[in-house]
């Protein structure tokens, strides 16, 4: 009599028992204490009427700082320039990033040493990086305008008070400073692209517009759209570099969400209300983080 043969059975899974959880505390503590407690307090505090330097005992108001955010147009005008400051800054920084990349990726002479000088900008401090660049845009002895007194362009102006100029000056330092993040992402992904395919598309004839389409693109795109992504969640939540070049002004032309919300708690005492606008910001960073996942998740699904 033949045997039949046994269905195979599968690894008897076992729960993790509390040697497992003992090894998992000493990076789940900093997590609870530093990040998920203060989430949470902030969330409780944003339903009562906490300020500073009040004596009477915060009471409990549901969502009447809510209701006053909602109603709010200095709130929704610094969620507006957060959005363009976000923008702003993530696309042309993705486009200069991916041309710096592709240049990198060539075999060029000195190749390290231009590697090496594209990512000292990330290696500079938000607060470096901002008191660096109000001296090149002071008004009178500042780099910028001393080059254009040079050229003949003009005696320069005042970069960083000027209505119609702040916003954009401070956009072009976040571009510069972001730059070489993204960058250094994008070559890792150019480099794990299959030169084997390169060659057979030059091989067929193909230019380097045409290459790029259709070998180098469809490759990283998916780096790229993370990049992207999470660039944008990164921008949107700016402060430090904002806050040393402009402190939000001229007018409040540069004053960013989570500056406006640093200004509500620490300059004017409103913790409650702070504390709405902190929820509404992550409430938005949130959605934003879950629509990207989940089209990450439905292409993956596709291929």
């Amino acid at each position: 009599m033949t045997k039949t043969a046994e269905p195979a059975r599968k690894p008897a899974r076992r729960a993790a028992g509390p040697g497992a959880w003992f090894l998992v505390l000493p990076a789940l503590i900093p997590i609870l204490v530093l990040s998920v407690g203060p989430l949470l307090y902030g969330v409780l505090l944003a339903f009562t009427d906490a300020q500073s330097g009040r004596t009477e005992p915060t009471e409990w108001i549901g969502t009447l700082n809510f209701q006053d955010l909602l109603h709010d147009t200095l709130f929704w005008e610094s969620f507006r320039i957060g959005l363009l400051w976000a923008v702003g800054v993530t696309v042309p920084q993705f486009l200069l990033a991916l041309g710096l990349a592709l240049l990198l990726c060539q075999d060029l002479k000195l190749r390290w040493l231009a590697r090496a000088l594209a990512v000292i900008p990330w290696a500079m401090p938000e607060v470096v990086v901002g008191i660096m660049w109000r001296l090149v845009y002071n008004p009178d002895a500042g780099l910028l305008n001393e080059t254009l007194r040079d050229l003949g362009l003009g005696d320069g102006r005042d970069w960083l008070s000027g209505l119609g100029t702040a916003l954009p000056a401070v956009i072009v330092v976040g571009v510069w400073a972001g730059l070489p993040q993204t960058t250094v992402t994008l070559l890792a992904g150019l480099q794990n692209t299959p030169r084997e395919l390169h060659e057979a598309a030059a091989v067929d004839g193909a230019g380097a517009w045409r290459r790029f389409r259709a070998v180098t693109w469809p490759a990283l795109r998916p780096v790229a759209l993370a990049v992207t992504a999470l660039n944008l969640i990164w921008n949107f939540n700016s402060f430090a570099l904002v806050y040393v070049l402009t402190g939000g002004g001229p007018g409040g032309r540069t004053r960013l969400p989570m500056l406006f919300a640093y200004e509500e708690a620490f300059r004017y005492g409103q913790f409650g209300y702070a504390a709405a606008m902190g929820c509404v910001l992550v409430a938005v960073i949130s959605v934003l983080l879950a629509v990207f996942l989940v089209g990450r998740l439905k292409g993956g699904d596709e291929r």
